[in-house]
């Protein structure tokens, strides 16, 4: 059991701001949050990917970016290859995408992961795959997570945020007993409190994605978090 401290979660929090109308001024405050928290990584929109870098550079923190999102599986293959590649160029150094579980329903298994290899190949930096587990059946959850390692991921998440599920200790439990060895877990969705953040990382996560990474690290809840 971790000991459920404000401070020493910080390097876990993967810093999010993804939303409509984000300022300059919003995004660089941002970044400078998440080097003042110590901050796994930041992640926002790859529009402001270039930005967030020059901010963070020499900091170690990651940048992070997602393609695909937040409505997944609504870009085409190439599209998805080719933007991780101007992310990866504009300086994001881990990337988030949406899979295309419709395909997988579908039983189009190959073109399920090769729409994944193809992000892992262009980009050359981790991918962690959003997997939306609630909106899989068991049949379908075990299928993906062996497509998606097979396909190179580097990290497999629960879901893509909080509107699919609220991150369970029980999710992260699923990944962590399938994934082999050297691929990470990463929970996400409306993590909003310090005991419910504590609890993900016993159950294995390496990584949260949530917006309130500064209420959780000054000890507090957060009304809401992606």
């Amino acid at each position: 059991m971790s000991t459920p401290n404000s401070r020493n979660i910080a390097p876990y929090i993967q810093h999010t701001l993804i939303k409509v109308g984000v300022t300059r001024d919003e995004i660089i405050r941002h970044a400078e949050e998440a080097a003042e928290y110590g901050f796994g990584a930041a992640m926002v929109p790859g529009s402001w990917v270039s930005e967030v870098a020059a901010v963070l550079s020499g900091t170690g923190i990651e940048v992070a970016s997602a393609l695909d999102f937040p409505t997944v599986g609504v870009m085409t293959s190439e599209g998805k290859a080719r933007e991780a590649e101007a992310l990866t160029k504009a300086g994001a150094t881990q990337i988030d995408i949406g899979v295309q579980i419709g395909w997988l329903k579908s039983g189009m298994e190959e073109e399920f992961a090769q729409d994944i290899r193809g992000v892992v190949e262009a980009a050359g930096v981790p991918i962690k795959v959003m997997l939306e587990l609630p909106l899989l059946t068991d049949d379908e959850k075990e299928r993906a997570v062996e497509l998606s390692m097979d396909a190179g991921a580097a990290w497999l998440k629960n879901a893509s945020s909080g509107q699919i599920e609220t991150a369970s200790p029980a999710s992260v439990e699923y990944l962590v007993k399938r994934v082999r060895p050297g691929i990470l877990v990463k929970a996400s969705g409306s993590i909003t409190s310090l005991s419910q953040a504590w609890s993900l990382i016993d159950a294995g996560a390496q990584a949260l994605g949530t917006s309130a990474g500064a209420e959780l690290v000054a000890g507090n809840d957060a009304a809401a978090s992606y």
